[in-house]
């Protein structure tokens, strides 16, 4: 990569001035790693030019000094900035994003950990994706998500699956020509745990039906209930919180700390109520527009979702008078009002939280209010405020005297569900619901015994 003539000035100064900072300090650190990249640059290049050489010659120059996590954090700053010359016309190119292209990487992180091994071309070579659906099975795999997707089924979880099994059947290709148990059970060989025997089982079950459309001998791989019920038992329960955990966590919401960003406490506390009020998923939490939300009849709009279903949902009072609150502090925010405006927004260009973000930023508050342990996966999920949800649900149809059966099919369609099969699988049994159900057969008990009685006398 060499360096463009140009008229206007580029230097680290002028790129981190155009840069919006949260942490005043971090300019003087920015600064500092530019800076001292570009006088490294500028002493070990010829010609005044930076190579992928050149980048590897800084990168294991610094990993003497810095921790691999910090050196990646670095690079990446580099990589922007030498991205942010090229759009000067001061670099023709910029040998981080060629790396980053050429193996199709995103991030810079596994180009910097390939560049620092001895043998770098071997591992940057390692990085190089394989092919989608390149196994010699790879066009039966392709062909039939192609058809699952056409007859309307949104089928990712499946296709992601399958992808896996491609990627371990490219790697084997001595395998062609075996049946598909002979497959399976080699790829369950190199993996472990009972989740991973179950995709195992899966994935193999949706290969013979694949298979079975080319070659109808073909038979369906055999289900092993061991399989499932070992996953199933160490299956991870939802977590149920309580009433009191609630309050907690809506308290702790509006006391979250957020200097940049005034409007994140309001937002997270109104994701919580629409979780835990309503069921609803993230992911269909982080899409809701401004135009889904009717004042008029206190509904929402929930369009697209899991299913390819779209359902608009009556919402309580508590609910209603929330959100009426969240719109007013969203309005003094200075958050446009039109109705394809994101509910939810942050400062990024996108304007809009993803899935991932909503989910952080909720996981934030679970650690904060000490429900959640401060780090690993361990505690309850955001999730399992859509489990509470239907608990609460089913209990207050008992409390109410009404049959929860006869309602079934009515929350299925409230949570999105394609059938009640899917709805049963949230029904988690509490001491509660056990105490509630045990007092409806009593009674029903007691009404059936007295009418047989007074028929025998």
């Amino acid at each position: 990569m060499r360096m463009a003539s140009t008229s206007k000035p580029v230097t680290p100064e002028i790129y981190v001035r155009e840069l919006v900072l949260r942490v005043p300090t971090a300019l003087k650190r920015y600064l500092w790693v530019l800076n001292g990249f570009q006088h490294f640059a500028t002493e070990r290049a010829e010609g005044k030019s930076v190579s992928q050489e050149t980048l590897r010659l800084w990168l294991n120059d610094r990993v003497r000094v810095w921790p691999f996590e910090k050196l990646a954090e670095r690079a990446r700053l580099v990589d922007h900035f030498l991205d942010w010359m090229v759009n000067q016309d001061a670099l023709s190119n910029n040998p981080f994003a060629d790396l980053r292209k050429e193996y199709g990487q995103r991030r810079t992180a596994p180009v910097v950990r390939a560049l620092l091994e001895p043998d770098y071309r071997a591992a940057l070579e390692a990085l190089r994706p394989v092919p989608r659906f390149g196994s010699f099975l790879g066009s039966v795999m392709r062909e039939y998500v192609a058809l699952m997707q056409a007859m309307g089924y949104r089928y990712t979880t499946q296709e992601k699956r399958l992808l896996r099994l491609d990627r371990f059947l490219q790697d084997r290709p001595d395998l062609s020509g075996n049946s598909v148990m002979v497959l399976i059970r080699e790829w369950a060989s190199t993996r472990s745990g009972p989740q991973q025997a179950l995709e195992c089982q899966l994935t193999g079950r949706t290969l013979s039906r694949a298979l079975s459309r080319i070659d109808p001998t073909v038979e369906n791989l055999p289900w092993d209930k061991r399989i499932s019920q070992e996953a199933l038992r160490r299956h991870r329960r939802p977590y149920l919180f309580s009433e009191h955990e609630v309050h907690c966590l809506l308290a702790t919401a509006l006391s979250l700390p957020s200097r940049q960003s005034p409007l994140r406490p309001q937002t997270a506390h109104m994701m919580l109520v629409l979780a835990y009020c309503a069921g609803l998923r993230i992911g269909e939490i982080v899409r809701l527009d401004m135009g889904d939300f009717d004042t008029d009849d206190c509904t929402i709009e929930i369009r697209g979702t899991k299913f390819f279903k779209s359902r608009r949902l009556p919402l309580s009072n508590s609910v209603v008078a929330a959100l009426q609150t969240y719109l007013g502090a969203r309005k003094a925010a200075g958050a446009p009002t039109n109705p394809d405006s994101p509910l939810f927004r942050h400062r990024s260009p996108s304007c809009r939280y993803s899935a991932s973000m909503g989910r952080e930023l909720l996981v934030r508050v679970l650690r904060r209010a000490g429900i959640k342990p401060a780090t690993g996966r361990k505690g309850p999920r955001v999730h399992d405020l859509r489990h509470a949800f239907v608990v609460n649900r089913m209990l207050a149809w008992y409390r109410e005297g009404i049959n929860p059966q006869s309602r079934l099919p009515y929350l299925a369609t409230y949570l999105g569900h394609k059938d009640i099969n899917s709805t049963l699988v949230y029904l988690t049994i509490t001491q509660e619901l056990l105490q509630q159900a045990s007092e409806r057969f009593r009674v029903r008990g007691v009404q059936i015994l007295r009418a047989s009685t007074g028929e025998n006398a």
